[in-house]
């Protein structure tokens, strides 16, 4: 196997034997059919656009399959087995369609044409072939091409996201369909891929743009909430991961049961939502912090676990009987959920001892959505002109285990008493339990939400922008991010496409991008490495 496409990946370099996520040499190498597969059936796509077919169901499936592969998603070997034949199957009836409506009967890559083979052993053997190798003869053209599949992998997951929410955008599917195709060919260069790679970061907006009015369509403008980290005697569930649909029907199914409903990792902004918080009082708190310490933190936890979406590790025998699985998330042999009836989950937590007694603790605040802080934009305003808010930081982005994260805590630990930090997405859990107090009524932190909710974010800047009469660049705005996974790459490539400029990107840098490539990035958007806390606190505000 050889993959690198999480920030963790092993030295620095790439996974040759086992992920670091935890994927096992088989199931890198079907993910990496599948993703050549989603390219053939990416060109067969195309072709039946341009004969004004229906391609709904290509569609969809494409989102799905291209989130599967996604880091720390599905590690089920069984399950890309059928997703390949799925896509196959889904390949040939569509050419079927396109030569009945006059199109080609040959599409000009053997990837539209690939015949998986018949045991899941030998389809990893094909996957070894199409797979990412490392080096190639043009390394900075392949940096680009992986940075792209790795901005479309986010694209699929915040659309997929969107989708279960019913909102929907045709360019959005039709450019992942480009795009797939796109990478096929071996004439594209580096300045064809940065253009790709830029239309990938806009189309993420679109992508984003939609999810977040799936979610605050459905559940409300999230409202500043206090949640509390303790917990409350009674049987509990704790739902973990980024789905918001999911979460509302376990509370859904568990009223009146006598189950309280915790929140893990990146579902703790979740407590925002009006449509949520105000309808079940069972919704009670949240448990944990970030996706890394599952492990260590569900092995206490004495109720039912779900995991929805992405952020899954290897369930220890503490609590695998506990944990159950949903929508595309997977690990084999762990219980799976596959139509939103949650009743072996709420069975699980009604067997189980729950929390035998209260034990209250700190609370924290969320909901800083930009419906929230565009409310007190004017006063915000204000504080700048008067000299009592000097900066504004945005800290965010993935959390994980990898050594250097700590940057994080101590970056804002050390921020100045006049500067505001604002955060998001599960990186936010290593310092999101700190009262940093406020600034004439307005908190010094502030929750915007997960990182599905970094369209809200971007909104805040250009709003803020829009008062001050100047670009976000121009703004005293820094933007401080941690990522992990492909949801971060998708979102940098969106903040690239804006034009944002002076990121600084940690803890290490994506090991798929070449010297070449980064020195172009760094050129045109001086994107920095995070250096320490001192020194880039220095560099910013003088």
């Amino acid at each position: 196997m050889f993959c690198y496409q999480c920030e963790q990946t092993s030295k620095g370099e790439g996974c040759t034997k086992i992920g670091v996520c935890g994927k096992t040499a088989d199931v890198a190498a079907l993910q990496d059919l599948l993703i050549y597969t989603l390219k053939g059936l990416s060109l067969v796509a195309n072709a039946a656009r341009q004969h004004k077919l229906d391609v709904t169901e290509v569609s969809r499936f494409t989102l799905q399959a291209a989130f599967s592969t996604l880091t720390n998603v599905d590690f089920d070997p069984a399950r890309f087995v059928a997703l390949i034949a799925k896509c196959v199957a889904l390949r040939e009836g569509l050419k079927q369609k396109v030569k009945q409506a006059g199109g080609k009967a040959e599409f000009g890559h053997a990837a539209a044409a690939f015949t998986p083979a018949a045991t899941s052993e030998a389809m990893a053997a094909q996957g070894e072939k199409v797979g990412v190798k490392a080096p190639a003869a043009d390394a900075d053209a392949q940096a680009l091409r992986e940075l792209l599949i790795y901005g479309l992998k986010g694209v699929a997951a915040y659309a997929d996201h969107a989708w279960i929410l019913g909102k929907k955008d045709e360019s959005v599917y039709t450019f992942i369909h480009e795009a797939l195709a796109a990478t096929l060919n071996p004439a594209l260069g580096v300045n064809d891929y940065l253009g790709l790679v830029l239309k990938c970061g806009e189309t993420n907006l679109k992508a984003m743009e939609l999810l977040d009015a799936g979610n605050t369509g459905a559940y409300g403008h999230p409202t500043p909430t206090k949640v509390p980290l303790g917990q409350r005697q009674g049987k509990a569930i704790l739902v973990s991961g980024h789905d918001l649909k999911d979460l509302e029907e376990i509370l859904k199914q568990s009223a009146g049961k006598g189950i309280n409903v915790y929140t893990h990792g990146e579902m703790l902004p979740c407590h925002g939502y009006p449509e949520l918080k105000q309808k079940y009082p069972h919704f009670f708190g949240h448990y944990g912090t970030a996706w890394q310490n599952q492990a260590k933190e569900f092995a206490k936890f004495p109720g039912a676990i779900l995991m929805t979406t992405n952020c899954l590790q290897k369930p220890t025998d503490a609590y695998r009987d506990n944990i159950f699985t949903a929508g595309l998330v997977g690990w084999p042999g762990v219980r799976h959920i596959a139509d939103t009836n949650f009743k072996p989950v709420i069975d699980k937590a009604l067997g189980l001892t729950g929390f035998t007694a209260d034990a209250p603790g700190k609370e924290v605040m969320v909901g800083f959505g930009r419906n929230t802080v565009m409310s007190v934009a004017g006063k915000v305003v204000e504080l700048v002109k008067a000299g009592k808010i000097k900066h504004f930081f945005l800290v965010g982005g993935c959390d994980g285990a990898k050594p250097g994260r700590s940057y994080y805590t101590e970056f804002v630990e050390k921020v100045p008493q006049d500067c505001v930090v604002l955060t998001l997405a599960c990186g936010k859990f290593r310092f999101f339990d700190q009262d940093l107090g406020e600034i004439d009524g307005i908190p010094r932190l502030l929750d915007v939400g997960q990182c599905n909710d970094a369209y809200s974010a971007i909104q805040i800047a250009v709003a803020l922008s829009k008062a001050f009469n100047c670009g976000v660049n121009d703004l005293p705005l820094s933007m401080i991010l941690s990522w992990y996974e492909q949801k971060a790459v998708a979102i940098l490539l969106t903040l690239l496409f804006l034009g944002i400029k002076n990121i600084r990107l940690g803890p290490s840098l994506p090991a798929f991008i070449t010297p070449n490539v980064l020195n172009v990035l760094v050129e045109k958007f001086n994107i920095a490495p995070i250096k320490t806390p001192d020194e880039d606190l220095k560099a910013i505000l003088g």
